[in-house]
C-alpha cells in the first residue's frame, strides 16, 4: 500500500521532479539492489544493473498508470532487465567464452563440493530464481508475483515449490561431505 507521502513523491518525479525521483531511489534501492543480486549473482554486475534500472524507471515514469502499483512495477522492471541480462550471458557462453566465475554444477563430479546460497541461487532456472526472490526474500505474496509476472497464481506456487525443492536438492548436495 502507498501511503500518502510516497504518493505525493511519486507524482512530483512523474512531473519531472529529479529530487523526487532521487528520494525514490533512496528508499528503493536497496529492495533493487537485493533482487538484481540475487537474479544475477554477481555483485558489480548487479551495481550496473540497479543504475540502468532507475535509469529505466525515470524515463517510463510518465507511463506509470497506478502510483499505487509503483513497487511491483519497479520489481519488473528489475526482473525484465536481469532476465535481459542472463539471457544475453546465455548467449555469450553458448559462442563459446566461458566466463571467469563460473559456477560448477555439484549433480556433475565432486560429491564433496560445497555450495554457497548464491551458487545455488545461479543453478536454478530464471523462472524458479525469480519466484523465489520475490516471494522468499522480497515478500511479494502470490496473487502479487501473478501480476507482476503475467501468469496464473497456480503457476506461481507450482514454480515456488519446485524452486525450493531445486534449491535444497542443490543444498543438500554440496554439504554431503
Amino acid at each position: 500500500m502507498v501511503d500518502e507521502e510516497l504518493s505525493r513523491i511519486i507524482a512530483r518525479a512523474r512531473g519531472g521532479d529529479q529530487d523526487a525521483f532521487s528520494m525514490l531511489v533512496a528508499r528503493y534501492q536497496g529492495h533493487v539492489f537485493r533482487h538484481a543480486f540475487g537474479m544475477l549473482g554477481d555483485r558489480g554486475e548487479a551495481e550496473d544493473a540497479v543504475q540502468e534500472i532507475f535509469m529505466k524507471a525515470y524515463l517510463a515514469l510518465g507511463k506509470l498508470d497506478d502510483v499505487h502499483a509503483f513497487y511491483s512495477w519497479l520489481m519488473r522492471i528489475v526482473s525484465n532487465l536481469c532476465k535481459d541480462k542472463l539471457k544475453q550471458r546465455a548467449r555469450t557462453v553458448e559462442i563459446g567464452e566461458m566466463p571467469g566465475d563460473a559456477v560448477p554444477d555439484p549433480s556433475a563430479g565432486d560429491p564433496n563440493l560445497r555450495v554457497s546460497m548464491q551458487e545455488a541461487l545461479g543453478r536454478l532456472s530464471v523462472d524458479h530464481r525469480e519466484i523465489l526472490l520475490l516471494h522468499d526474500i522480497q515478500g511479494f505474496r502470490y496473487e502479487e508475483i501473478a501480476a507482476l509476472a503475467a501468469i496464473p497464481v497456480g503457476t506461481v506456487k507450482s514454480r515456488l515449490f519446485a524452486a525450493r525443492m531445486a534449491l535444497r536438492k542443490l543444498w543438500n548436495r554440496g554439504e554431503e561431505d
